[in-house]
């Protein structure tokens, strides 16, 4: 088999384009793609832990780790303690957060069609179809 043929290139070469498609659109308003994830699991429900974060994003808790405090820098989320467990951060979006959400869901809509573009309707099902039973 050539490599250029073997399934993990070719989804590692699909992954590069696609992200970077996401990350030069979710750039214009200072955001990686993994942060927007981030954001999209607060749009949906907001005083999560990390780990509750993680699990939903299917991230190791080290990376939302580090994603979490650059996004506490950048402004995008406020962290705070649990009233009802000392030892655990609820996460929050922020004001600036707020203010992107429909900006930062249109980027990610621009982003899936331009992704989208090459494939024909039927090919596009199938594709979303395959991956969701390989994952």
């Amino acid at each position: 088999m050539d490599y250029r043929d073997c399934l993990h290139f070719l989804i590692a070469k699909v992954n590069q384009k696609i992200n970077g498609i996401f990350k030069a659109r979710l750039q214009r308003i200072g955001l990686t793609p993994a942060q927007s994830a981030v954001l999209a699991v607060l749009y949906e429900e907001e005083g999560l832990s990390a780990g509750e974060i993680g699990i939903r994003l299917v991230l190791d808790s080290g990376t939302v780790s580090g994603i979490l405090d650059r996004m506490e820098k950048d402004n995008w989320i406020i962290k705070k303690i649990s009233p009802s467990d000392g030892r655990l951060l609820e996460i929050y979006l922020s004001e600036n957060a707020r203010k992107v959400k429909d900006e930062m869901w249109s980027e990610i809509e621009a982003s899936h069609q331009e992704a989208l573009r090459p494939l024909k309707l039927e090919e596009r099902i199938l594709l979303e179809r395959f991956l969701k039973d390989l994952k």
